[in-house]
C-alpha cells in the first residue's frame, strides 16, 4: 500500500427536480455510484470515501441556498474534507459566481474538487488555480486541454 497522505473524499450530488427521486435508484444514486467508483480507482493515491451524504435533490443549481451543499462547504470549512467529488461541474453550480466563491473556501482549507465527466474524463481542481475551466463550463460540459 502507498505511503500517501490520506484525502478525505465527499461526494456532492445534485438534481433540479424532485421527479423521479422516489424511484429505489434514481439520478442522485447513480451520480453517487459513479463518483464512489471514481474514489475507489484513485485508493492508491490514498483517497478514501467519506460515509456522510451530500446532496440536493430538487434544488437548482443557480443558488447556493441548499442544505446538502451547505452542510458539505460547512465540513470543508471545518477541515473534514479534503476534495469534493461531483459528477459534472454543473452539479455543484451553475453561477460562475458562486463557483468563485465556493473555489475561495476551498483555496482557504488547502481542499479540492474532481468532476468526473461523462463525456470528457475527470476535471480536477487544486489549489492555486491549476484547473483548466471555462467561464461557460457551468452551462456545458468542462474540456480539458486535449478536448479542444
Amino acid at each position: 500500500m502507498s505511503h500517501k497522505n490520506k484525502r478525505r473524499c465527499a461526494i456532492y450530488t445534485r438534481k433540479s427536480t424532485e421527479e423521479c427521486l422516489d424511484q429505489a435508484f434514481n439520478s442522485l444514486d447513480a451520480q453517487r455510484e459513479a463518483c464512489a467508483a471514481y474514489v475507489m480507482s484513485q485508493c492508491h493515491e490514498g483517497w478514501e470515501l467519506l460515509a456522510d451524504l451530500y446532496g440536493d435533490g430538487g434544488y437548482s443549481g443557480g443558488n447556493m441556498d441548499r442544505p446538502g451543499l451547505k452542510h458539505l462547504l460547512d465540513d470543508v470549512k471545518a477541515g473534514r474534507v479534503d476534495i469534493i467529488v461531483v459528477y459534472k461541474v454543473d452539479r455543484l453550480t451553475r453561477s460562475l459566481a458562486d463557483f468563485a466563491k465556493i473555489v475561495e473556501v476551498l483555496d482557504l482549507q488547502g481542499a479540492s474538487f474532481v468532476s468526473r465527466q461523462r463525456h470528457s474524463g475527470i476535471q480536477h481542481y487544486q489549489q492555486h488555480g491549476t484547473a483548466d475551466i471555462e467561464c461557460a463550463s457551468l452551462l456545458r460540459p468542462v474540456r480539458t486541454r486535449g478536448d479542444r
